[in-house]
């Protein structure tokens, strides 16, 4: 929920309605487990998760799991960060033309579902690290680079043309005009990429991995440790949404100037 800062007193109502509303789901997701045994078997309850992720932090494994499938995530977030974002600079601003006719193609291969890919990132990469970079490579790439495209369009011309009235070169204009002109749109393409790398993790893990909280999901699913289960996929839930607050961050940080504007 987003709290209005600039008035204190909604400010605080909004924390206030946030922290009831947490406490609320909090206190239901520990009663309904005990209304029946069927539900206890499927279900449980948060005191049951923190026993489960204290045992994993005491005994080490969580944090060997966390480290894991951070390099992972990351790793295919950054090759995506590497390919889409010149790749968006060049369709978007120097090739608009070609952009336009592998468009379709563009949109087809993002819209392409991934878990459909299994078999052939298997067959291409085998069943190690490689497959599991590019699974996350492969559904990171597209929003950072559709939305560097859309960034990069949207950089206003006469502000180009003011450069280039100033003699600047194109690789000033690049730097100066349309980088910083397209950085707001870029950094949306980079949290959409963040959170949907770590929705692909669960998934890219239950290949031929020993270890990740991806792994830890599918190994408790399989020895029906639900605990387990519901700890893992907290843990991922957290660090997503960890992973596109520092992007929120660091866009603050990096576009700081437009609240001077």
């Amino acid at each position: 929920m987003n709290c209005p800062r600039h008035n204190r007193v909604r400010y605080a109502l909004c924390q206030r309605a946030t922290l009831i509303s947490l406490t609320f789901c909090l206190v239901a997701w520990e009663a309904i487990p005990h209304l029946g045994d069927q539900t206890a078997l499927f279900l449980a309850p948060p005191s049951a998760v923190l026993k489960a992720l204290w045992k994993l932090a005491v005994e080490g494994d969580l944090a060997h799991h966390i480290a894991t499938s951070l390099f992972r995530a990351i790793a295919g977030l950054i090759l995506a960060v590497v390919a889409g974002v010149p790749l968006g600079f060049l369709l978007g601003g120097w090739f608009p033309r070609f952009e336009r006719v592998v468009n379709p193609l563009l949109r087809f291969l993002g819209e392409v579902n991934p878990f459909s890919l299994f078999p052939v990132f298997m067959v291409l990469f085998g069943i190690g690290e490689v497959s599991k970079f590019a699974m996350i490579f492969w559904v990171s790439c597209w929003p950072i680079l559709f939305n560097t495209i859309t960034g990069v369009r949207g950089v206003d011309a006469a502000h180009i043309k003011t450069a280039r009235s100033m003699n600047a070169s194109r690789g000033t204009i690049l730097t100066r005009v349309v980088f910083p002109g397209a950085l707001p749109s870029i950094f949306t393409g980079l949290k959409i990429g963040a959170s949907t790398s770590f929705f692909m993790l669960i998934a890219a893990e239950t290949i031929g991995a020993s270890s990740g909280l991806g792994w830890l999901v599918w190994n408790a699913q399989i020895t029906y440790q639900i605990p387990r289960l519901f700890a893992a996929t907290v843990v991922i839930s957290v660090l997503g949404l960890g992973l596109t607050a520092l992007f929120g961050r660091l866009e603050k940080k990096a576009l700081v100037w437009r609240e001077h504007a």
